[in-house]
């Protein structure tokens, strides 16, 4: 599952702050508070042919999390839509395509914690690459040790560049030789994967997971919308690591990579004979969902 260089990303051409450089030369402030304490939001675009898909539903989130942490000089929707306009035209970009969309808090006249310090406004990076889906066709998850974030400490639903906790529960899993590190909450239930959501297949009923201990995902709410505009029965739930490792099937969702299956949890195979057709269903719909909608550029 690790990822290799793609030769097609060698002259990429990255968007900072209103200037479009080449990815050698596309550099920040060490004063930047995304240096200085991982102070910014992000979030992951996908382009399929010629439209950005869930670009509004990614705006909001956007702007919420710059929100939340008391960004002073957002820019406008319309600036954010042009730079990543521009980055994909200046790289002949229409499918294939993943965005890395980051907005800081912007640099400090001195380095220091305090958003005071923060003057000159956010900055704004948009790094496109020819990066199709990531994932294999099936994963291994391990559980991991490592605690997902919740409201009591900081809220998962802020879209952070502060990434420690998941990073952790990821070197636990390449240290398993998993592909994932399945994340708990404060009360032992499952909250999401290191870098995904989860949900399972069990007795025709598609179950995620509520959003307090894990990110929203933007793949995560419209697989529910996709299965309630279908008649495909889902709820959110909570849900112990247990019922997972006897689900139908278990997927995973995200803007990296798609769909996937879950092959394994902790050693235990998952048997996804009875859940397989139901999900090939539920990725046909996200397929199409996919080809229809979008942002056109």
């Amino acid at each position: 599952m690790l990822q290799k260089f793609n030769p097609k990303n060698k002259d990429l051409k990255v968007y900072v702050n209103g200037e479009l450089l080449h990815r050698d030369h596309a550099k920040i402030s060490v004063f930047d508070s995304v240096v200085q304490g991982g102070d910014a939001v992000w979030e992951g675009l996908r382009v399929y042919e010629g439209k950005i898909l869930c670009l509004d539903e990614h705006l909001d989130r956007l702007m919420n999390s710059a929100h939340i942490l008391d960004f002073k000089s957002i820019p406008d929707r319309s600036s954010i839509i042009d730079a990543v306009v521009q980055t994909l035209e200046a790289n002949d970009m229409r499918d294939g395509v993943h965005i890395r969309l980051t907005l800081t808090r912007g640099e400090k006249i001195t380095s220091g914690m305090d958003p005071r310090l923060n003057q000159a406004g956010c900055g704004l990076i948009v790094l496109a690459e020819w990066k199709p889906p990531v994932y294999p066709e099936s994963i291994k998850l391990i559980t991991s040790s490592i605690r997902r974030n919740n409201p009591m400490f900081l809220d998962s639903r802020i879209h952070h560049n502060n990434l420690l906790n998941n990073i952790l529960a990821k070197i636990e899993a390449n240290y398993a030789h998993a592909d994932a590190g399945l994340m708990l909450d404060k009360d032992g239930f499952v909250a999401e994967a290191n870098g995904v959501n989860v949900f399972l297949i069990k007795h025709g009923v598609v179950r995620t997971p509520y959003a307090d201990a894990c990110l929203p995902g933007i793949t995560r709410g419209t697989i529910l919308k996709l299965c309630k505009d279908n008649n495909i029965p889902c709820e959110e739930a909570r849900i112990a690591v247990s019922e997972f490792y006897t689900a139908d099937f278990v997927f995973t969702t995200g803007t990296m990579g798609e769909l996937t299956k879950v092959a394994e949890i902790d050693g235990r195979a998952i048997k996804s004979a009875k859940g397989t057709d139901l999900f090939n269903t539920i990725n046909a719909h996200f397929s199409a969902f996919t080809e229809k909608n979008g942002h056109s550029f």
